[in-house]
C-alpha cells in the first residue's frame, strides 16, 4: 500500500524551538506501508523509483496527509448526553453523567454506544484515544471489542468509584482491583489494545481505592493511569475537605503512587507552579480539554505555562466528550486557540497540530510508534480536505503557506474536513465511499 499526496508531519517540539523548523512538509509525498507500518516517507520524485512494480497507489492530490489524531481524554459512555444544558462540573455529574452511565448496566447498550463512538472517532480522523468506560467491566469489553474490529490503537479502562456516586455505579476497593486485574489480563497488549487504570477522580475514591489503583499499576509492564485533576474550583475545595492530610489535589494522587510517565491527568485548569514541577519531575502528562472547560465554565487552562521549557510538562489534547462538545480535534484546536488568546498567548497552527499528533503521542509515552509520518511508525493516517466546504474552499484560495492552510483547517475544519482515515495501513473510513463509509477489519461477533 502506498499513499500519495501533499503531506505534513512534526519532527520536533514547536513549544521549545521555532515552529517552522519543526514542520516537515512535501508538496507531493509518498507514504509506503507494509504490514501496518510506514516503511518509507518522502518526496514522490525521490521514492517513486524504489517502488515495486504493480504496487497499489492511492492518490490524494488536493488533500493533506497527516498523522492520525490522538485524543488524550474522552468518555465514550457520555455520547448520549453531549451538549447537556446548564450546569457546572459537580452538579453536571449528578444531573447528567451518572444517570447516563447507569444505563451501561445493560451490556447491549454498551455495545451499541461503543459501535457509534468508534465510528465517530474515525470520522473525525482520530486513530488513538485514551478512553474512560464505566464501572461495569462489560463496558470495557464492549469498547475494546469494537476497537479490535478496526485494529485501532486504543487505551481504556474500567472506572473505579467506591463513594460519592449512585449505588449502581459503586464498586469497592477490592472488587475494583479484582475486576480491573481481570480486564488487564484479558485486554492489555492484545492486538493494539492498552489498559489504563482509571479512578474517576479523587472525590469518588477512598484512599484505600486510590492505593489499590497504585498497586494495579505495578502488576504489569506498560499500564497507563488516567484520572481528573483540578478541573473546577468547587471540585478542588471538595478534595481539600476529603483529604485534609494532603498538601494539594495532586499530592492525593502522588501519595497513592499514581504519578509516572504513563499517567494522564485530565484538565489541570487550576494547578499551581508546584504542581507543574511535580508533573515535570515525574513525567506525568496533562490533557488540555478546551471545549469542555469552556462549556462547563471550569476555567482557562494555562497551556504555555504548562509547557514552559524551563520545566516542561507533557500535554495532549482531549475532546472530553460529553463535557466537551465535539469529537473533532480540529474543532478542539479552534477552542484551544481561543483559550490561549484569553491567557495572553497565540497558539500557532504548528503548535496546534503538534498537540493533536506528536505531542499527544509523547504525552502518552507512545512517540516511538505514533504521532509522525516516518519509517517505523504505525500507519495511522488522516487525509484532510482543506476545501471540504464552500467557505473553506474559498478561504483556501488565499492561503500563501502550509502554515496558513493548517490554521484554516484548525479554525474552520471539523469532521467534514476528514476525507479518509487509515488505521494500521487500512482505509477504515472514506467519506466518498458508496454505502457505508466505514469498513472494519474484522466482522462483528454475534
Amino acid at each position: 500500500m502506498v499513499l500519495r499526496g501533499p503531506a505534513a508531519t512534526l519532527a520536533g517540539n514547536p513549544f521549545e524551538q521555532p515552529s517552522r523548523g519543526c514542520l516537515v512538509t512535501h508538496d507531493d509525498a509518498l507514504v509506503v506501508i507494509e504490514d501496518g507500518i510506514i516503511t518509507a516517507f518522502g518526496p514522490h520524485a525521490e521514492l517513486r523509483d524504489t517502488l515495486p512494480g504493480g504496487v497499489d497507489i492511492v492518490h490524494y492530490p488536493d488533500h493533506l496527509l497527516v498523522p492520525g489524531f490522538i485524543d488524550a481524554h474522552v468518555h465514550y459512555p457520555q455520547m448520549q448526553m453531549i451538549g447537556a444544558f446548564g450546569a457546572q462540573l459537580l452538579e453536571w455529574l449528578e444531573t447528567y453523567t451518572f444517570p447516563a452511565e447507569m444505563s451501561f448496566a445493560d451490556a447491549g447498550h454498551a455495545q451499541r454506544v461503543a459501535q457509534l463512538f468508534l465510528r465517530e472517532l474515525l470520522r473525525a480522523g482520530t486513530t488513538t484515544a485514551m478512553v474512560y468506560c464505566t464501572v461495569h467491566p462489560h463496558s470495557v469489553d464492549a469498547f475494546f471489542t469494537e476497537a479490535a474490529r478496526f485494529d485501532a490503537r486504543m487505551i481504556a479502562g474500567k472506572v473505579l468509584m467506591d463513594r460519592n456516586a449512585p449505588l449502581g455505579l459503586l464498586d469497592t476497593a477490592q472488587r475494583g482491583y479484582d475486576e480491573s486485574l481481570a480486564l488487564i489480563d484479558r485486554w492489555h497488549g492484545r492486538g493494539r489494545a492498552l489498559y489504563c487504570v482509571t479512578p474517576r477522580f479523587a472525590p469518588t475514591s477512598t484512599e484505600a481505592q486510590l492505593d489499590a489503583a497504585g498497586a494495579l499499576l505495578k502488576t504489569r509492564d506498560g499500564l497507563f493511569l488516567q484520572t481528573h485533576l483540578c478541573e473546577n474550583p468547587g471540585e478542588v475545595e471538595w478534595v481539600r475537605e476529603l483529604f485534609p492530610a494532603r498538601s494539594s489535589y495532586l499530592d492525593v494522587y502522588a501519595h497513592a503512587g499514581l504519578m509516572g510517565p504513563r499517567s494522564m491527568f485530565g484538565h489541570g485548569v487550576h494547578l499551581h507552579e508546584g504542581d507543574f514541577c511535580t508533573c515535570h519531575q515525574s513525567g506525568a502528562a496533562l490533557a488540555h480539554c478546551p471545549t469542555s472547560n469552556l462549556f462547563l465554565g471550569s476555567g482557562l487552562f494555562r497551556l504555555f505555562e504548562a509547557v514552559d521549557p524551563r520545566r516542561p510538562v507533557k500535554v495532549g489534547l482531549g475532546t472530553d466528550v460529553g463535557g466537551g462538545t465535539s469529537l473533532s480535534q480540529l474543532q478542539t484546536l479552534n477552542e484551544a486557540y481561543k483559550v490561549a488568546a484569553l491567557t495572553g498567548h497565540k497558539l500557532d497552527a504548528v503548535q496546534g497540530f503538534y498537540l493533536a499528533t506528536l505531542g499527544g503521542a509523547r504525552a502518552l509515552g507512545l512517540e516511538d510508534r505514533l504521532g509522525r509520518l516516518a519509517p517505523g511508525m504505525e500507519a495511522d493516517i488522516c487525509v484532510l480536505d482543506p476545501k471540504a466546504t464552500p467557505l473553506m474552499a474559498f478561504r483556501a484560495g488565499y492561503c500563501a503557506s502550509i502554515e496558513e492552510m493548517l490554521f484554516l483547517l484548525m479554525t474552520l475544519g471539523d469532521d467534514r474536513a476528514v476525507r479518509a482515515t487509515y488505521v494500521a495501513g487500512r482505509c477504515v473510513y472514506d467519506r466518498e465511499r458508496t454505502g457505508d463509509p466505514f469498513v472494519p477489519v474484522l466482522p462483528r461477533e454475534e
